[in-house]
């Protein structure tokens, strides 16, 4: 069922969409989490969960919504209503007859979304004779951290079969956004309290920040272990990268390593978000790229024959044929597991090759990244736009395949959107336009290619904040 629902919705919603609607709510969430840690502050608190409900009707176009909060024993603690004004008493009353025999009670009784189609053909849905509001279809979603639930979100609207599938999907991410705000406010609220008691509030809290300015350290040392040491060296081949994080861990990431049969390997990535939970899956997206592609012959059992193929080399270790057009499922495999092993919605923009140093062919997959140039003495040749969505976002997603042939002199240039993404003190950003006039110019290396555009970008940056991770990755056939 789960597989059929991805289908769907990507059918109808373009991964760049996706993406984007991902993006912005991780971006609003983000904004709240930092609201929820002014200590000791219910009040901002409120607000901030209000604005929850106030963003889930601006995703799905309900008319109204409802956040119930949950105490430690799992009774109503509080209810926020997105706006109409009701008394007290027949609010209590809606609530609780809602949370127990109601849409909300079988939520939480089953921990699953509960979708009704029309309340007028569902047992689930209670209609109160002087109820204010009459809804026809309604949308509720658990919202829970591991095995705790802490609220219950529930969406409604006047018409029936107004919640789509491709609603569901999209709210069952913005449900576990606000469950990281819940937690973020009991975790800093109850810190808070903890410290004023023990009346040693500044001193406690500077060990803590001590602490975990150590842990993140250690955090960025692995982290950076993870990256290449040293780039392979081929005759009649330069391969340079740029790597420059935001904060002390990235969620960016780039790799270039060699596959059996003399083919390398090369990959830059954007895990979604920021901070160590983006390191912690870019780590793992990089791991399961070099074991599911360094296989000498993977299995047919684990994946389809490809329509058409590329002739491979023996390993000279197994004397095994290596494909690289199978190395490209390598993709598919760690697509599947993240998809399907991940209750934290992350997933990542991916480009990944396979190059044949022989010859210059080079077999790739653009799994939702940004665009991959090109370049000869004229400029930008080519583009490798996407063949296939985010990687981690939708199980049995389909990632095509494409093969260039890199002629001598020319560079394959593959960026993060943190390049284009920077901002000025102005807050005017870098944009594709600056990047494409510079990749137009004349330029002799991959070496003098990255050192010039990395030179306009930070001159541009100045003294501003760098908001995200500048990572690039140059390859060049010499001449």
């Amino acid at each position: 069922m789960e597989s059929m629902v991805a289908e769907k919705l990507s059918s109808i919603l373009s991964a760049d969409a996706l993406g984007a609607a991902f993006k912005a709510q991780s971006e609003l969430f983000e904004r709240f989490i930092s609201m929820a840690r002014s200590p000791d502050e219910p009040a901002v608190i409120k607000v901030m969960l209000r604005k929850t409900i106030d963003i889930s009707i601006a995703l799905t176009g309900a008319d109204r919504g409802s956040l119930i909060l949950l105490d430690s024993d799992g009774g109503v603690a509080d209810s926020i209503l997105s706006r109409g004004e009701i008394s007290p008493e027949l609010k209590s009353v809606l609530i609780e007859s809602a949370f127990t025999k109601g849409l909300a009670g079988w939520v939480r009784h089953h921990r699953k979304i509960g979708l009704v189609h029309d309340t007028e053909n569902d047992d689930r849905w209670l209609t109160f004779p002087d109820q204010p509001y009459r809804a026809r279809s309604a949308l509720a979603l658990p919202v829970i951290i591991g095995e705790v639930l802490l609220g219950i979100l529930t969406l409604k609207h006047s018409r029936p079969y107004h919640f789509t599938q491709e609603i569901v999907e999209l709210m069952r991410v913005t449900a576990t956004q606000v469950a990281m705000v819940l937690e973020n406010a009991c975790l800093f609220t109850n810190l808070n309290h903890s410290l004023q008691s023990l009346g040693k509030a500044n001193q406690k809290i500077e060990a803590y920040s001590r602490a975990l300015d150590q842990e993140i350290e250690k955090c960025r040392q692995i982290q950076m272990n993870f990256l290449p040491r040293q780039l392979p060296r081929l005759p009649n081949w330069h391969i340079e990268e740029f790597f420059s994080p935001a904060r002390r861990v990235s969620g960016d990431f780039y790799d270039a390593f060699v596959l059996p049969g003399g083919y390398i390997g090369l990959v830059i990535g954007d895990v979604c978000d920021k901070g160590m939970g983006s390191a912690l899956f870019m780590a793992l997206y990089r791991s399961l790229i070099r074991i599911f592609s360094g296989q000498a012959q993977l299995k047919t059992s684990m994946i389809d024959t490809p329509s058409h193929t590329v002739g491979g080399k023996r390993d000279s270790a197994s004397n095994t044929p290596y494909s690289p057009v199978e190395a490209m499922r390598a993709v598919s495999l760690t697509n599947d597991y993240i998809a399907q092993n991940n209750e934290m919605c992350m997933f990542a923009t991916l480009f990944f090759g396979v190059l044949d140093p022989e010859n210059g062919k080079l077999i790739y997959v653009n799994g939702g990244h940004e665009p991959v140039f090109v370049i000869d003495q004229d400029g930008v040749k080519e583009r490798l736009v996407p063949t296939g969505p985010a990687v981690g976002l939708i199980p049995h997603a389909t990632f095509e395949y494409q093969e260039i042939q890199l002629q001598p002199g020319e560079i394959l240039f593959a960026f993060t959107d943190g390049v284009i993404d920077a901002r000025s003190p102005s807050e005017e950003r870098f944009t594709k336009r600056r990047l494409f006039s510079l990749l137009s110019q004349p330029v002799d290396s991959a070496l003098g290619l990255t050192q010039k555009i990395a030179t306009h970008l930070f001159a541009h940056i100045g003294k501003a904040p760098q908001e995200d991770d500048i990572t690039m990755l140059t390859l060049q056939r010499k001449k």
